[in-house]
């Protein structure tokens, strides 16, 4: 097992590093990070067998290129970049060979599809525009998709920290079409979504409100219902904080987020009425945990730091939820994505 970390390429960082694992539960370790993927600014990614596809900040443009790993090293085998900023999230199907990325900067959510060798092909896209904008500074100058990614019944879904919305689409003869809208509270400012494992639940978290909105939805009438909405981080705490990543166990019984400011980890325990309780809030011991993620069978868990270019490792406890630190200041440059791989 391995674990690829990626970020931005402003200071040290050449691109996508990988780091070996070792070791199992308090002894599991990893091991030097080493440079396997030379691109500029891949703050997220996604990997299907031998092929990464990432996000690609080329100066004047950006976009995402597909590199083919082997044992010689990665090498690009294409790329589609267009003028402006490069988008801040891709998503996957493997199954259908798509992508999906949301633009935060020019408000524009792209589908592509890949073959084997992966070839990129642009199928559609469609920019996010609102009427009404939030309230906070963040938010006025227009629309922040910032996710894009399927649902439980294969529709699309974005969330926008712009308009403090969750729109959901139809890929439908190659072009989108647009199902549904919620809206979360004003200033909320929507990022990421998860789904219950029986599909009928989200959970939003809002970057700038540092929350987590519960909501029961319906996707064949579209019908919504506000359940609940928790803090991510304490009561007394004032300084400035962005919520970020958010994941949820495959059993449904746990959501995790990171907190940037907080510089921490939230644990929530998911209720029979699939409200929220607070189970752990666990330091990442360093600055800025845009990302984390978990290995397959979700054992262990890598929180990386982006300003301090450091990454932690954790043994999950699935009973409980809990994660405790078994590994500190591993140095990765930069780091905002965390992908376990094989």
């Amino acid at each position: 097992m391995k674990v690829l970390i990626g970020g931005y390429t402003k200071k040290t960082s050449k691109g996508i590093y990988e780091l070996p694992f070792t070791g199992e539960n308090n002894d599991a370790r990893l091991s030097k990070a080493e440079n396997i993927i030379s691109v500029g600014g891949p703050t997220y990614f996604q990997k299907d067998g031998d092929l990464v596809f990432a996000i690609n900040n080329a100066g004047d443009e950006g976009g995402i290129s597909a590199f083919k790993l082997s044992t010689q090293g990665a090498s690009e085998v294409d790329h589609y970049l267009t003028p402006g900023a490069s988008p801040a999230y891709v998503g996957i199907n493997r199954e259908q060979k798509l992508l999906y990325t949301a633009n935060y900067h020019t408000a524009v959510l792209s589908v592509f599809s890949y073959n084997n060798d992966g070839k990129l092909d642009l199928i559609t896209t469609t920019t996010h525009k609102a009427e009404i904008l939030g309230p906070r500074p963040e938010q006025t100058d227009g629309t922040h998709p910032h996710f894009f990614d399927q649902t439980p019944a294969g529709n699309l879904v974005s969330c926008d920290l712009g308009n403090d919305t969750v729109d959901f689409y139809h890929l439908e003869k190659g072009k989108l079409k647009h199902l549904a809208q919620y809206k979360n509270e004003a200033g909320f400012g929507s990022r990421h979504i998860v789904f219950s494992k029986d599909g009928n639940y989200f959970y939003v978290v809002g970057e700038l409100s540092s929350k987590i909105n519960v909501v029961k939805f319906n996707e064949d009438n579209w019908n919504f219902e506000n359940i609940t909405t928790v803090k991510t981080i304490p009561e007394d705490f004032t300084a400035h904080n962005g919520a970020a990543a958010l994941y949820i166990s495959k059993d449904g019984k746990y959501v995790y987020n990171s907190n940037r400011g907080h510089n921490s980890i939230t644990v929530f325990k998911v209720n029979d009425d699939h409200t929220l309780s607070l189970v752990q809030r666990v330091s990442t011991f360093g600055d800025f945990p845009r990302d984390f993620n978990w290995d397959a069978n979700q054992k262990y868990v890598v929180a990386a730091n982006q300003n301090t270019d450091n990454a932690t490792l954790y043994l999950r406890n699935a009973g409980t939820g809990t994660l405790t630190p078994i590994q500190k200041e591993i140095a990765v440059p930069e780091g905002t994505r965390v992908l376990f791989t094989k």
